[in-house]
């Protein structure tokens, strides 16, 4: 297992030093981006060299890996946070949230897609890209290719949004103020890079407060895994495949919100702190460089453009019911 690790630990290596180009940062692809294309370029050439006994190193990655980079993905939060942008930013993302959830799943529903790909692409859309996906991921436990084609979605159009919002708004397009502004960012721009990427190019004040309400979308993570581990459960109890009475919690969400807790503390020195979200993009860079890995184009065309036709529906319903909320909600909830 030991010979997998360290391969998708190298994959991650190269990542880093690829996100760190000038170009790669002038887009706002984080290292995991660059680790899952890299992951995806290996698994249709020289996947099929790999010997057998590497592949458990490969899964450990993109499980337990997985599980403890989301745990300390905390470290990137505090509960002042949600203090800091008031009622009006929480009601606009937890709108966002629930509408772009049930509403991606009925649309799979009536495309009859894959549920897994339309739950994850979902989830993505509406909570905060890759890293919400692979939490997702965790709960539900899909074949990966399916977690790759829904990461690959939020990619694109969260890539999209970061180019056209700031050129909107300085055109005029969107007529908000900038805090207005940076709640829309931050409500409906799928990756937190981006989201920073959005905000850096319309100006400090947008920036601020759209990064802050991106963090409180980040924190629903945690109620919408514990809701969908609570489906899933009753889903195999429907199916006679569960036990009655146990719930599965996603235990690494439960410890998301422990960390976030402690975080909120102020106990570590800011310089620690910063260590740990670099290692913490690390982990995550490694657990979606295994997914990558495990994941052909054959499998991609399996999925077919249904899931990029889904993500292209949620990417216009943030865009635009995001865009009304802000104008008219935000300023009548202060």
């Amino acid at each position: 297992m030991l010979h997998g690790v360290l391969l998708i630990a190298l994959f991650s290596c190269a990542a880093f030093y690829i996100g760190g180009m000038g170009f790669v940062k002038s887009l706002s692809l984080s290292p995991m981006i660059v680790g899952i294309v890299l992951g995806m370029l290996y698994a249709n050439s020289l996947r099929n060299n790999l010997p057998e006994t590497w592949v458990p190193g490969i899964q450990f990655c993109s499980k337990r890996v997985l599980r403890i980079g989301i745990i300390l993905y905390g470290f990137r939060l505090t509960f002042q946070n949600v203090a800091d942008v008031g009622l009006a930013a929480i009601v606009v993302d937890a709108v966002v949230v629930t509408v772009t959830i049930l509403g991606g799943v009925l649309i799979g529903r009536l495309m009859k897609m894959d549920r897994g790909i339309a739950l994850l692409t979902s989830v993505g859309s509406a909570i905060c890209g890759a890293a919400a996906v692979l939490g997702t991921e965790s709960a539900i436990r899909v074949k990966p290719y399916k977690t790759a084609v829904a990461v690959s979605t939020v990619v694109i159009f969260g890539t999209l949004a970061m180019f056209v919002y700031p050129l909107l708004y300085r055109n005029g397009v969107f007529d908000l103020s900038p805090r207005e502004m940076g709640v829309f960012t931050g409500s409906t721009v799928h990756e937190v890079a981006h989201v920073v990427g959005a905000g850096n190019a319309m100006g400090k004040e947008v920036s601020d407060s759209a990064i802050i309400v991106k963090m409180i979308r980040v924190m629903m993570l945690v109620p919408v895994l514990i809701i969908i581990s609570y489906g899933v459960m009753r889903a195999a109890l429907k199916n006679g495949g569960g036990e009655r009475g146990k719930i599965r919690l996603p235990w690494f969400a439960v410890l998301f919100l422990v960390v976030i807790g402690f975080n909120s503390l102020g106990l570590l020195p800011a310089a620690v702190v910063g260590f740990i979200n670099t290692f913490d993009t690390f982990l995550l860079t490694m657990a979606m460089t295994a997914l990558g890995a495990e994941t052909s184009i054959d499998k991609f065309k399996k999925a077919g453009a249904k899931p990029f036709v889904l993500a292209f529906i949620l990417f216009v319903w943030l865009m635009g019911g995001g865009y009304l909320m802000a104008k008219y909600l935000v300023p009548v909830l202060g």
